[in-house]
Protein backbone atom coordinates (compact mmCIF):
# COMPACT_ATOMS: atom_id res chain seq x y z
CA UNK A 1 0.00 0.00 0.00
CA UNK A 2 1.00 3.61 -0.30
CA UNK A 3 -0.26 7.00 0.72
CA UNK A 4 0.84 10.57 0.15
CA UNK A 5 2.20 12.44 3.13
CA UNK A 6 3.31 16.01 3.72
CA UNK A 7 5.91 17.29 6.15
CA UNK A 8 5.22 20.86 7.19
CA UNK A 9 8.05 22.07 9.36
CA UNK A 10 10.60 24.89 9.56
CA UNK A 11 8.94 26.73 6.71
CA UNK A 12 9.07 23.71 4.38
CA UNK A 13 6.33 21.71 2.72
CA UNK A 14 7.87 18.38 1.73
CA UNK A 15 5.65 16.12 -0.34
CA UNK A 16 6.30 12.43 0.19
CA UNK A 17 5.04 9.06 -0.95
CA UNK A 18 4.97 6.45 1.80
CA UNK A 19 4.98 2.72 1.03
CA UNK A 20 3.96 0.36 3.82
CA UNK A 21 2.27 -2.95 4.53
CA UNK A 22 -0.48 -2.80 7.15
CA UNK A 23 0.79 0.00 9.38
CA UNK A 24 2.42 3.33 8.58
CA UNK A 25 4.80 2.80 11.49
CA UNK A 26 7.72 0.40 11.39
CA UNK A 27 11.02 -0.35 13.04
CA UNK A 28 12.95 0.21 9.83
CA UNK A 29 12.70 2.83 7.11
CA UNK A 30 14.35 3.15 3.72
CA UNK A 31 14.60 6.71 2.44
CA UNK A 32 14.65 6.61 -1.37
CA UNK A 33 16.30 9.65 -2.97
CA UNK A 34 15.58 10.32 -6.63
CA UNK A 35 17.79 11.99 -9.21
CA UNK A 36 17.80 15.38 -10.88
CA UNK A 37 14.30 16.37 -12.09
CA UNK A 38 12.89 13.26 -10.40
CA UNK A 39 9.83 13.16 -8.15
CA UNK A 40 8.07 11.14 -5.46
CA UNK A 41 6.13 9.02 -8.00
CA UNK A 42 9.39 7.64 -9.39
CA UNK A 43 8.84 4.24 -11.04
CA UNK A 44 12.15 2.76 -9.91
CA UNK A 45 11.26 3.66 -6.33
CA UNK A 46 7.89 1.97 -6.74
CA UNK A 47 9.50 -1.21 -8.10
CA UNK A 48 11.96 -1.31 -5.21
CA UNK A 49 9.32 -0.61 -2.57
CA UNK A 50 7.00 -3.33 -3.84
CA UNK A 51 9.81 -5.87 -3.84
CA UNK A 52 11.03 -4.92 -0.38
CA UNK A 53 7.55 -4.91 1.17
CA UNK A 54 6.88 -8.36 -0.24
CA UNK A 55 9.86 -9.63 1.77
CA UNK A 56 9.74 -7.48 4.91
CA UNK A 57 6.80 -6.56 7.12
CA UNK A 58 8.36 -4.18 9.64
CA UNK A 59 9.64 -1.65 7.10
CA UNK A 60 8.46 1.45 5.27
CA UNK A 61 9.85 3.22 2.20
CA UNK A 62 9.74 7.01 1.99
CA UNK A 63 10.16 8.79 -1.34
CA UNK A 64 10.07 12.58 -1.44
CA UNK A 65 10.43 15.53 -3.77
CA UNK A 66 13.66 17.46 -3.58
CA UNK A 67 13.19 21.25 -3.51
CA UNK A 68 11.84 22.58 -6.84
CA UNK A 69 11.25 19.01 -8.06
CA UNK A 70 7.92 17.46 -9.03
CA UNK A 71 5.05 19.31 -7.36
CA UNK A 72 7.27 20.87 -4.68
CA UNK A 73 6.29 24.45 -3.85
CA UNK A 74 9.78 25.94 -4.12
CA UNK A 75 10.63 27.52 -7.45
CA UNK A 76 14.41 27.34 -7.42
CA UNK A 77 16.83 24.57 -6.48
CA UNK A 78 19.23 25.43 -3.63
CA UNK A 79 21.68 22.93 -2.13
CA UNK A 80 21.10 24.11 1.44
CA UNK A 81 17.36 23.48 0.97
CA UNK A 82 18.13 19.93 -0.17
CA UNK A 83 20.06 19.25 3.04
CA UNK A 84 17.22 20.72 5.07
CA UNK A 85 14.63 18.54 3.32
CA UNK A 86 16.71 15.42 3.94
CA UNK A 87 17.18 16.34 7.60
CA UNK A 88 13.42 16.78 8.05
CA UNK A 89 12.59 13.51 6.26
CA UNK A 90 15.06 11.68 8.50
CA UNK A 91 13.46 13.25 11.57
CA UNK A 92 9.97 12.35 10.32
CA UNK A 93 10.99 8.74 9.77
CA UNK A 94 12.12 8.52 13.38
CA UNK A 95 9.57 10.60 15.27
CA UNK A 96 6.38 10.09 13.28
CA UNK A 97 6.87 6.67 11.68
CA UNK A 98 8.81 5.17 14.59
CA UNK A 99 11.83 3.91 12.68
CA UNK A 100 14.83 3.08 14.85
CA UNK A 101 16.89 1.91 11.87
CA UNK A 102 17.35 4.07 8.78
CA UNK A 103 18.65 3.06 5.37
CA UNK A 104 19.18 5.14 2.23
CA UNK A 105 18.82 4.12 -1.40
CA UNK A 106 19.71 6.92 -3.80
CA UNK A 107 20.29 7.43 -7.50
CA UNK A 108 22.28 10.00 -9.49
CA UNK A 109 21.77 13.53 -8.05
CA UNK A 110 20.17 11.93 -5.00
CA UNK A 111 23.39 10.00 -4.45
CA UNK A 112 25.40 13.21 -4.62
CA UNK A 113 23.12 14.85 -2.05
CA UNK A 114 23.27 11.86 0.31
CA UNK A 115 27.07 11.82 0.17
CA UNK A 116 27.24 15.58 0.69
CA UNK A 117 24.90 15.31 3.68
CA UNK A 118 26.92 12.50 5.27
CA UNK A 119 30.20 14.39 4.97
CA UNK A 120 28.69 17.51 6.54
CA UNK A 121 26.42 16.03 9.20
CA UNK A 122 27.72 12.55 9.96
CA UNK A 123 26.06 9.34 8.83
CA UNK A 124 22.49 8.79 10.09
CA UNK A 125 22.06 5.58 8.07
CA UNK A 126 22.81 1.98 8.95
CA UNK A 127 23.61 1.32 5.30
CA UNK A 128 23.49 3.40 2.10
CA UNK A 129 23.15 1.96 -1.41
CA UNK A 130 23.89 4.27 -4.33
CA UNK A 131 23.05 3.59 -7.96
CA UNK A 132 25.05 5.66 -10.46
CA UNK A 133 25.73 8.47 -7.96
CA UNK A 134 26.58 11.79 -9.62
CA UNK A 135 29.80 12.29 -7.69
CA UNK A 136 30.81 14.85 -10.34
CA UNK A 137 27.47 16.65 -10.25
CA UNK A 138 28.71 20.01 -11.52
CA UNK A 139 30.17 18.38 -14.63
CA UNK A 140 27.09 16.19 -15.10
CA UNK A 141 24.77 19.19 -14.99
CA UNK A 142 26.83 21.56 -17.12
CA UNK A 143 28.26 19.05 -19.55
CA UNK A 144 25.52 16.46 -20.00
CA UNK A 145 22.12 17.56 -18.73
CA UNK A 146 22.32 21.17 -19.89
CA UNK A 147 22.45 22.07 -23.55
CA UNK A 148 25.09 24.48 -24.85
CA UNK A 149 22.72 27.42 -25.12
CA UNK A 150 21.31 26.74 -21.64
CA UNK A 151 24.75 26.84 -20.07
CA UNK A 152 25.62 30.05 -21.92
CA UNK A 153 22.43 31.71 -20.70
CA UNK A 154 23.12 30.77 -17.08
CA UNK A 155 26.66 32.09 -17.41
CA UNK A 156 25.11 35.38 -18.46
CA UNK A 157 23.22 35.51 -15.18
CA UNK A 158 19.88 34.10 -16.31
CA UNK A 159 17.78 31.33 -14.76
CA UNK A 160 17.14 28.40 -17.11
CA UNK A 161 14.76 25.44 -16.97
CA UNK A 162 16.59 22.18 -17.63
CA UNK A 163 16.01 18.49 -17.04
CA UNK A 164 14.45 15.36 -18.44
CA UNK A 165 10.74 14.47 -18.16
CA UNK A 166 10.26 17.40 -15.81
CA UNK A 167 12.21 20.66 -15.66
CA UNK A 168 14.13 22.31 -12.84
CA UNK A 169 15.20 25.95 -12.72
CA UNK A 170 18.99 26.19 -12.71
CA UNK A 171 20.49 29.43 -11.43
CA UNK A 172 24.02 30.84 -11.53
CA UNK A 173 24.23 30.46 -7.74
CA UNK A 174 23.35 26.75 -7.98
CA UNK A 175 26.17 26.13 -10.45
CA UNK A 176 28.55 28.03 -8.20
CA UNK A 177 27.50 25.96 -5.17
CA UNK A 178 27.91 22.70 -7.08
CA UNK A 179 31.36 23.71 -8.24
CA UNK A 180 32.41 24.61 -4.71
CA UNK A 181 30.96 21.40 -3.27
CA UNK A 182 32.84 18.78 -5.26
CA UNK A 183 32.44 15.71 -3.07
CA UNK A 184 35.25 13.91 -4.88
CA UNK A 185 37.66 15.98 -2.79
CA UNK A 186 36.14 14.73 0.47
CA UNK A 187 37.20 11.69 2.45
CA UNK A 188 34.58 8.97 2.98
CA UNK A 189 36.84 6.15 4.11
CA UNK A 190 35.42 6.23 7.65
CA UNK A 191 31.98 5.52 6.17
CA UNK A 192 33.14 3.00 3.56
CA UNK A 193 31.81 -0.12 5.27
CA UNK A 194 28.28 1.29 5.30
CA UNK A 195 28.18 2.37 1.62
CA UNK A 196 27.62 0.36 -1.57
CA UNK A 197 27.95 1.81 -5.08
CA UNK A 198 26.45 0.20 -8.19
CA UNK A 199 27.16 1.64 -11.62
CA UNK A 200 26.39 0.70 -15.21
CA UNK A 201 29.32 0.63 -17.62
CA UNK A 202 27.08 2.12 -20.33
CA UNK A 203 25.99 5.11 -18.24
CA UNK A 204 25.43 8.02 -20.61
CA UNK A 205 24.99 10.65 -17.87
CA UNK A 206 27.50 9.91 -15.09
CA UNK A 207 30.69 8.37 -16.47
CA UNK A 208 31.29 4.85 -15.19
CA UNK A 209 34.93 5.75 -14.53
CA UNK A 210 33.91 8.53 -12.15
CA UNK A 211 31.86 6.21 -9.96
CA UNK A 212 34.55 3.52 -9.95
CA UNK A 213 37.35 5.97 -9.11
CA UNK A 214 35.32 7.49 -6.28
CA UNK A 215 34.66 4.05 -4.81
CA UNK A 216 38.29 2.99 -5.11
CA UNK A 217 39.61 6.22 -3.57
CA UNK A 218 37.31 5.77 -0.56
CA UNK A 219 37.54 1.96 -0.28
CA UNK A 220 33.83 1.59 -0.94
CA UNK A 221 32.41 -1.64 -2.31
CA UNK A 222 31.71 -1.19 -6.03
CA UNK A 223 29.54 -3.40 -8.24
CA UNK A 224 29.75 -2.83 -12.02
CA UNK A 225 26.77 -3.64 -14.23
CA UNK A 226 27.70 -4.66 -17.74
CA UNK A 227 25.51 -2.94 -20.33
CA UNK A 228 23.45 -0.93 -17.83
CA UNK A 229 22.60 2.69 -18.70
CA UNK A 230 22.09 5.54 -16.25
CA UNK A 231 18.45 4.80 -15.46
CA UNK A 232 18.84 1.01 -15.48
CA UNK A 233 16.04 0.81 -18.03
CA UNK A 234 16.60 -2.92 -18.47
CA UNK A 235 14.28 -4.51 -15.87
CA UNK A 236 16.82 -7.27 -15.24
CA UNK A 237 19.49 -4.71 -14.33
CA UNK A 238 17.10 -2.87 -12.03
CA UNK A 239 15.90 -6.06 -10.37
CA UNK A 240 19.46 -7.17 -9.69
CA UNK A 241 20.42 -3.75 -8.30
CA UNK A 242 17.44 -3.90 -5.94
CA UNK A 243 18.46 -7.39 -4.87
CA UNK A 244 21.99 -6.24 -4.07
CA UNK A 245 20.67 -3.22 -2.16
CA UNK A 246 18.32 -5.34 -0.07
CA UNK A 247 21.06 -7.84 0.69
CA UNK A 248 23.41 -5.02 1.67
CA UNK A 249 20.75 -3.63 4.00
CA UNK A 250 20.16 -7.07 5.46
CA UNK A 251 16.51 -6.77 4.36
CA UNK A 252 16.03 -9.71 2.03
Amino acid sequence: MFKYHEINSEGCNIRCKLYYNEKKTAGKAVIFCTGFAGHKDNNAANVFAQKLLSKQKDVIVIVFNWPAHGDDVKKKLVLDDCAKYLKLVIREAKTVFGASELYAYATSFGGYLILKYISENGNPFEKTALRCPAVNMYEVLTGTIMKNDEYDRVMKGKDVQVGFDRKVIVTPSLLEDLKENDIRSRDYTQYAQSILIMHGDSDEVVPFEEGMAFAQNNRIEFIPFEGADHRFRNPDHLSLANKYAMEFFGLR
